[in-house]
């Protein structure tokens, strides 16, 4: 699943490419994904729309539009699910089997492509509501006092988007491995350096994560399309060679030697180093 960094390089990337552009037309190939906004009020609302700006939310997309009517602003929420691709493509390409809706921008289209049907692309800003602050906002001291009201194992509760928005398995895990801290650790029972030190870090390796690109290289449809998500911009590959204990089960810890062992934690699998993370 697309996670916050995904989402932010996605969001950077298409911000230029649709601001000031004018929506001639929506089509709605999977109704399911516009709930709950009815697939004809989405159309209705959002033909002769003009794209104002993109911006994100924990691993939600912002787009907000300009009324063609009213010259009112209002936005409009996407989410990639398990699956999801936004892109830019010219208007005579084929879309993909997997297209939920598209946008016509005149010579160009902007697609949602939706493999699994699981993300969202909707009037309904309510998820957003149940946020959490962004790491980049929240502070030690507030970080701490959040840990103190939960019990849970800190790898499942730093999957809580209203403790942190936009946290997700990868990155839990090697926030948690970068600060020393044990996945299994109860969340109260962090102490508030140890609180400081995981905050710190999952700061870091989403910030990293943003600048070196993705876990996932993107195949995209053609080499005429402008399908860039997942990606990397440096000459050292891909963010997933950076990772130190995410899918490196049975292989030995980059820092102390160890075998990385796997468990599953609230039905996610977890990574940690048992010497580094005691």
């Amino acid at each position: 699943m697309p996670e916050m960094p995904e989402v932010e390089i996605l969001a950077r990337h298409l911000r230029p490419l649709l601001r000031g552009k004018t929506i001639r037309g929506v089509r709605v190939c999977r109704e399911r994904v516009t709930r709950p906004t009815p697939p004809r009020e989405l159309e209705r609302r959002l033909t002769g729309a003009r794209f104002k700006n993109l911006s994100r939310r924990g691993k939600y997309l912002l787009f907000e539009f300009q009324s063609k009517r009213s010259r009112e602003t209002f936005s409009a929420l996407g989410h990639l699910g398990m699956a999801g691709r936004m892109f830019v493509a010219l208007k005579k390409e084929k879309l993909p089997r997997h297209t939920a809706v598209v946008f016509d921008l005149g010579g160009r289209n902007l697609v949602y492509e939706d493999l699994r049907y699981f993300g969202r692309m909707t009037l309904d800003l309510s998820p957003i509501d149940a946020l959490g602050p962004e790491a980049s906002e929240l502070s030690p001291t507030g970080f701490f006092r959040a840990l103190k009201r939960s019990g849970q194992a800190i790898k499942v509760k730093l999957l809580d988007q209203s403790l942190i928005a936009g946290v997700g398995n990868i990155y839990a895990s090697e926030a948690l491995f970068r600060a020393r801290i044990s996945p299994k650790l109860a969340a109260n029972r962090l102490t508030k350096e140890q609180a400081a030190r995981l905050l710190a870090a999952t700061r870091e390796v989403l910030n990293e994560a943003i600048k070196f690109g993705s876990t996932v290289p993107l195949k995209t449809m053609s080499g005429k399309s402008d399908a860039l998500f997942y990606y990397h911009n440096d000459g050292e590959g891909y963010y997933e060679k950076r990772l130190r204990v995410y899918d490196r089960a049975g292989k030995p810890c980059l820092k102390c030697g160890t075998q990385i062992r796997q468990i599953v934690q609230g039905a996610r699998s977890t990574y940690y180093c048992p010497k580094c993370q005691r």
